[in-house]
């Protein structure tokens, strides 16, 4: 039959034979717990006895008590007390005063609050005259170690106590005292003891019983197979994953769970080897990893730690970091590695240490938490990047700076810095401050606006900012002085921030200059002027003095004077005088020295108002003048007056040079004196051309004629400032101006206004 069950396929049969047997040791449990309940029942039933006892002891005493007669319930209380089983009978009051007993020593002593029957008043704030039977009772030993129960029942202040002539208790007292019943639990004790030893005793048996089937069971149903798996698995466990499982021979679960060893252990043996790949691989990229990496327990102790780490500090497993990286006794004062383990966060640090060779090393340090599979955090990985290098290149950017700052403030121009986007000053050199009278805190912050005299001079030098040069501006100083200057616009970088760089150049004396310059050239030109400015008064004098000697002669005569000659006569007179003096009051404008003011100019009404002075000597010099005019031309932005000095001065060495090739050569075979004026509107520039037919320029002269006083006319003829004061100018005024010889002769000056158009 045991054979049958050894054949038995299916592991799950096997198990409820095993079940069964379990089912014995069952017995034993249930006689434990039975041996429990027998003695709590007959302890129950011992207090129920004795808890009636104590009722019948209240009723027996209460007549007694009620009237008081302390002998007879000393009588009663001593009777009582004969029974085989009870110990002691007290009656004391709440003071715990014993009143009554069967032990007449213990009269009128007092009961302690610590004593066993005490404690169970005292033990809560509730009074005993609610509590339950298992609150008033107590099981305890005595001094002769014996076991005894205790059953207090209080004794309550009844209506005819608190009535009674005998004795009066106030109704509000509701409780008088307590009776006390203690009994021995001998009986008790000797039961419980019996029924122990065989329930013992049984329990032994079946246990002996129990323990030799289940033993028998088990080693031939699963030991001998699980010896055998054990047996293969710790090959597994040694590494040896080709197992080879002969002896389980089971079709059950076991056998199955065999074959499931051999499978794992294949399966194992290629996940090891797919776990050592990766393990070569990132074993070769934390070695290879150009930064050193270290991991470490909380004693701060190496417990790994990379290639680029042992070459550099050369140390032992178990070493302690600060030991290892900075020779230090004790760990560093702000420790990266500390704070991960204490917030399990990472944190980032600057360290300096010595280096193996000695030299002083600078690091970057950054620390991660390892933690566990519940989460705890149980090392901690450090990774340092050696910024040595860094440290000595912010040192060379450092020394760099202050030189850069040196020059900075040593530059003799103003340099300031400007935020790029609200161009705000951020700081300025000292030459800034001498040359505006500011202190650096009074700059500081301010728009760069603050220093323009008029929002509109900063709004058009903000406008051309793609043009690094800006020219004869206006700014003023602290004391609202106002200086002429040029600044250069650049973008760069300062504090790791795109900024403008601004230089500004204080050209004022070289605009005084200029000025004087330009009024000497106006005088200049005055002086040339002069004999052609005679020709011009020359005509309106005559007529006014011819009507004056007419009118004086028929005066003198005593003649009339016909009323309509009279009159053409003085229209004449008024039209030569208002050409005099328009002829002076020119002159005399032209010649008054003042300072730039541009305006909307029309280049058309310029120019003929500087031919204007040379009309009349231009046709006594039989000058053809040639006039091509757009009409259509929009207005430039320029000083009128500064202008009409570039045209004078062009027309002068027009009529110069036509003259000076004429009285040289006589009439030139018939060729014709003339100067062409054309005006025209193109590509965006107002052009204007003034041709001649004079004597040319030479190659040799061509790139000079620009130049402060170079002059090709003959000594006394010109100063030349004119075609040089009038370069200045043009540039001035945003426009470009060139000069070509003519195929037949004479040169062409082209003027091209390309910027400061008005739109139109």
């Amino acid at each position: 039959m045991f054979k049958s069950f050894i054949k038995i396929e299916t592991l799950a049969l096997k198990l409820m034979i095993s079940v069964g047997i379990v089912l014995f040791a069952s017995i034993f449990i249930w006689s434990y717990f039975t041996t429990i309940f027998q003695e709590k029942t007959l302890i129950n039933k011992k207090i129920s006895e004795v808890d009636k006892f104590s009722n019948s002891v209240l009723s027996f005493t209460w007549f007694a008590m009620l009237h008081n007669p302390n002998k007879d319930m000393q009588e009663i209380l001593k009777s009582m007390s004969e029974y085989n089983e009870i110990e002691s009978i007290r009656i004391f009051n709440c003071q715990g005063q014993i009143k009554f007993s069967n032990t007449a020593m213990e009269l009128g002593s007092m009961v302690e609050k610590t004593d066993v029957a005490c404690k169970i008043c005292h033990a809560t704030e509730t009074p005993i005259i609610r509590k339950d039977i298992k609150d008033r009772i107590r099981i305890f030993k005595s001094d002769q170690d014996e076991l005894l129960l205790g059953i207090m029942n209080p004794i309550l202040n009844e209506p005819s106590c608190s009535t009674a002539q005998c004795h009066y208790h106030p109704e509000g007292i509701k409780k008088l005292g307590v009776l006390d019943v203690v009994v021995s639990l001998k009986d008790v004790k000797a039961e419980i003891s019996f029924t122990k030893k065989m329930s013992a005793w049984t329990a032994i048996y079946l246990f002996i019983i129990l323990a030799i089937t289940i033993s028998f069971s088990i080693f031939r149903l699963v030991t001998n197979p699980i010896k055998n798996l054990i047996k293969e698995t710790d090959r597994i466990g040694k590494g040896s994953y080709q197992n080879n499982i002969k002896n389980v021979i089971q079709k059950d679960e076991i056998g199955k769970l065999s074959l499931a060893i051999l499978v794992m252990g294949e399966k194992i043996q290629n996940k090891q080897d797919e776990l050592n790949r990766q393990k070569s691989r990132y074993q070769n990229l934390f070695d290879q990893v150009p930064c050193t990496i270290t991991v470490q327990n909380r004693d701060y102790e190496l417990i790994e730690f990379n290639k680029e780490f042992s070459k550099k500090f050369n140390p032992e497993y178990g070493d302690r970091c600060y030991v290892a990286y900075k020779n230090l006794i004790n760990k560093c004062n702000d420790c990266p590695v500390e704070r991960t383990f204490i917030d399990g966060k990472s944190h980032f640090s600057e360290e300096s240490g010595i280096n193996k060779d000695g030299t002083i090393a600078h690091w970057f340090v950054k620390t991660a938490p390892l933690k566990d599979d519940q989460g705890n955090i149980i090392a901690a990985m450090e990774m340092s990047i050696d910024i040595s290098r860094r440290k000595k290149l912010e040192e060379i950017v450092k020394e760099s700076e202050r030189k850069y700052q040196a020059i900075f403030e040593s530059i003799p121009n103003p340099v300031f810095i400007l935020n790029i986007d609200t161009y705000k000053i951020m700081t300025c050199n000292n030459s800034a401050l001498k040359v505006y009278g500011f202190k650096k805190d009074e700059l500081k912050d301010k728009p760069f606006s603050f220093l323009f005299p008029e929002p509109e001079e900063f709004e058009k030098f903000k406008q051309n900012f793609d043009n690094p040069l800006h020219e004869r501006l206006i700014n003023h100083k602290k004391n609202l002085e106002s200086i002429y200057v040029n600044i250069w616009v650049s973008p760069a970088e300062f504090t790791e921030q795109k900024v403008l760089l601004v230089t500004v150049v204080d050209i004022t004396l070289s605009v005084e200059t200029e000025h004087q310059l330009i009024q000497a050239g106006k005088m200049a030109t005055l002086g040339e002027m002069a004999t052609g400015v005679a020709h011009e008064l020359n005509q309106p004098l005559s007529v006014i003095k011819t009507a004056s000697s007419f009118i004086y002669r028929k005066i003198s005569r005593n003649e009339k004077i016909n009323p309509d000659i009279l009159n053409t006569l003085s229209q004449e007179i008024e039209i030569h005088v208002d050409r005099a003096s328009k002829i002076t009051n020119h002159m005399r404008l032209f010649g008054r020295k003042s300072t730039l003011s541009k305006e909307a100019v029309n280049i058309n009404e310029t120019i003929k108002r500087a031919f204007d002075i040379f009309s009349q000597q231009l046709k006594l010099r039989e000058i053809e003048v040639k006039w091509e005019l757009d009409e259509n031309l929009p207005e430039i932005i320029a000083d009128p007056a500064r202008l009409e000095q570039v045209f004078i001065n062009l027309l002068i060495n027009a009529r110069d040079s036509i003259e000076a090739r004429f009285e040289n050569n006589g009439d030139q075979n018939g060729k014709t004196k003339r100067i062409t004026i054309e005006t025209s509107f193109s590509k965006g520039a107002v052009i204007v051309r003034i041709s001649d037919t004079g004597t040319g320029i030479s190659k040799a002269d061509m790139n000079k004629i620009f130049e402060p006083f170079f002059t090709t006319k003959k000594v006394g003829k010109g100063t030349g400032l004119g075609l040089s004061i009038s370069y200045g100018i043009l540039k001035e005024s945003g426009a470009d101006i060139c000069v070509t010889n003519n195929p037949e002769g004479g040169v062409t000056f082209t003027i091209s206004f390309h910027k400061n158009l008005k739109e139109y």
